[in-house]
Order: structure tokens, then sequence, then C-alpha cells
């Protein structure tokens, strides 16, 4: 019996044990040794950048894996900011040793004399982490449903996200008395009791990002390699085909665009504490549009490369604005021409072609020789004649 050549053992051993590895080590990297060495500044910058990696995770899962280019983000992003913007100002309001329960100043000089009535039940901090995760998912089913069924996309499905994004920010801003206008919701001192400027606090908001992200991560890496996610993507690449074979494309469009969006709403609520505000010019279709340049740099096609793009690209814009302002957009834009000419997978598609490389390097594994089948005049058949 002949045995078939099998891959380099090195090689499997690489590609079984190699994702689960990385990803363990980059965890406890991120959550034992960088608060140990790194600056409370600058492991707040990360802790930002987080935030958004868990937008382009969501935003990798709807464009990478279900073709559905998602140009307004930052509505979701704003919505679940805003949830918890909303509980930290009550919070805030109600533990003033001087006016406890007074109304947001941004409401009293707006002449408001009694809390709105849907700001209310935001004084709950369950409600609020509630409300932040699931209003965005909320809106996108209703948006997704309406639109998929209408079987909108490509183009067309792109500029309405920028409109919805468009139109979220104009709303925002001219019901100031409700939202604070373009100033927005800030000085966010306290969360159930914790002092948010405190070092422990930051650090501990840092930690939760952290394994938010990962969290985020793993369920989306599941929904992909799933038997939904095989179909998710016939759907990306043949949608009528597969509504041909007795599948509807808007559920499974609108299931995974509620998803991205939900994501976009844990990002924007962890955002809030961390950065200390919320703002339309955070939201509006300029930001959406950074989120998907990030995603297209780091690889649409792989949630860690969207994760590790949006930390790089917004680490870089950090770094290089400080140094030179005014060129940090030319440069990014040159940036995102180059990837797309040269790189279309991104940087997750270059690192995926260096590991091929790599594992076809290994020297394969040397076959056992077949064994020859037993002579008929052999020793050993002689003997039983």
């Amino acid at each position: 019996m002949t045995s078939s050549p099998s891959a380099p053992a090195p090689a499997r051993l690489l590609a079984r044990l190699g994702g689960p590895a990385v990803f363990t080590v980059l965890l406890l990297t991120a959550v034992l040794v960088l608060p140990l060495v790194m600056q409370p500044f600058r492991l707040n910058l990360l802790a930002q950048y987080l935030c958004y990696a868990i937008v382009a995770v969501g935003i990798a899962l709807a464009w990478g894996r279900g073709g559905m280019l998602t140009l307004g983000h930052g509505v979701y992003f704003g919505l679940g900011g805003y949830a918890m913007a909303m509980h930290l100002t009550l919070a805030n309001s109600a533990a003033d040793p001087l006016d406890p329960g007074a109304l947001p100043q941004f409401m009293s000089w707006s002449g408001l004399t009694e809390l709105p009535l849907f700001w209310r039940p935001f004084a709950d901090p369950v409600f609020a982490l509630a409300a932040a995760v699931l209003v965005p998912g909320a809106v996108a089913a209703l948006l997704g449903w309406a639109v998929f069924r209408q079987r909108v996309r490509g183009a067309y499905f792109a500029i309405l996200n920028q409109a919805l994004a468009a139109a979220f920010v104009i709303l925002l801003i001219g019901r100031q008395h409700l939202t604070g206008g373009s100033n927005g919701l800030t000085d966010f001192p306290v969360f159930a009791g914790i002092d948010l400027y405190r070092p422990e606090a930051q650090q501990g908001l840092y930690v939760l990002t952290v394994l938010a992200l990962a969290g985020v991560y793993l369920l989306f890496r599941q929904v992909a390699r799933s038997r939904y996610g095989a179909l998710l993507i016939a759907v990306r690449d043949g949608e009528d085909r597969v509504r041909f074979l007795g599948y509807d494309p808007t559920w499974i469009k609108t299931v995974t665009y509620t998803l991205s969006a939900m994501a976009a709403g844990v990002g924007g609520a962890l955002f809030v504490p961390v950065m200390g505000i919320i703002s339309p010019s955070l939201l509006g279709v300029v930001p959406s549009l950074m989120l998907v340049l990030a995603v297209a740099i780091g690889g649409r096609y792989s949630l860690a490369g969207a994760a590790a793009g949006a930390v790089l690209v917004n680490a870089a814009q950090t770094t290089f604005s400080e140094a030179f302002a005014g060129g940090w957009l030319y440069l990014q834009g040159a940036l995102f021409v180059l990837v797309i000419a040269l790189a279309p997978g991104g940087l997750a598609g270059i690192a995926r072609a260096a590991a091929e490389r790599l594992r076809a390097r290994w020297p394969a594994a040397p076959s056992p020789a077949p064994a020859a089948p037993a002579s008929p005049t052999s020793p050993a058949t002689e003997g039983t004649r």
C-alpha cells in the first residue's frame, strides 16, 4: 500500500498553532506588558486606537466578507458614544456637590428647565451600556432590511451610507439643547462611582478595551469561519446565484450589517470614557472614510489585518502630525494609493504571501517507500506450500 506525500511537518504545525499562538502572545503582551512600559499618555492613545480597531473589525466583516462598502460607520460609532456620554453627563451632574441632580450645563444655557424624557433612562448605567450596543444594531437592521430588499448594493449603498452620516451630523448640531451641538458632550469624571481621571482607572479602561477587541475579533472570526460565513462570501461573489439556489440575501446581508454596526457601537461606548469627549466632528463622512481607509490598508479580507490597520494608521497619524501637521494628509493619501495599486489585499495580504513563501521553503518530509509484494517463490511462501 502506497502513502500519498503529505505536507511538511513544520508547515503543518505552523498552520495549526501559528494563529492561536500569535493571538495569545499579543493579548498577554497588551494586557500585562504594555501598561508597565508605556507612559500613561501613550497608553491612553493606544486605547483610543483600539476603539477604532473594534470598528475596523466590524467593517472588515461587512466589506471584506459581505461586499458591503460601509462609508457611514461613524453613525453607529456615534450612537454608541452618545449613549455612553449621556449617562456620564448625568452621573457628573448627580455627583455635583453644589447642586446635585442639576441639569447639564448646555441644557441650562439653552433654556431648558427639566431633563428631556428620552434622557432619563440613561441615568442607569446598565441601560446606557445596552443602548450603546442595541441602538446601533436596531438602526442598522432597519436600514439594511429596507435597502437590501430593494437590491441596493455597490456604489449606491456606499453613497447612501455617506448621506446617512452627513444627516446624522446635521441632526446633532441642529439639536444643541439636546445633544450639545457642535461642541458635543465632554467632562466625564465619574462612572459607576469610579474616578476616571485616576491612572488606575485609565489602565483599567485600556485593559477593558483590549478585552473587548479580543472578544469582538473571536466572535466575528467564528462567524466568518462558520457555514453562515461561507454563505456570506457566496452572496458577495454572486448574489443572484445565491438567490437562485433558494437563499434570501436580504437577511444574510442585514445580519452582517447589524453585527458590524453593533461592533461600532461598542467601540464608540469605550471611546467616550477613554477620550473624554464625543462630538459631531468625530462622526461625520470624513471620519467614516478614515475608518474604511484604515481597513483597506490593513486588509479588508482579514479581521486581524483590519484591526492592525486601524492601529497603525492612527498611530502614524499621531506620529507624523506631531512632526509636520500639514503634510500628513498628503502622506496618508499616497499610502492609500500605493496599497490599492500594489497590494489590494493590504498589509495582511503581504503578510499572507510572505508566510506562504516561508512554508514553501520547508524541506518536504520523505515519503515512506512502498512495500514490495511477496513473490510466490520467495522463502516466506515456499514453506507453506
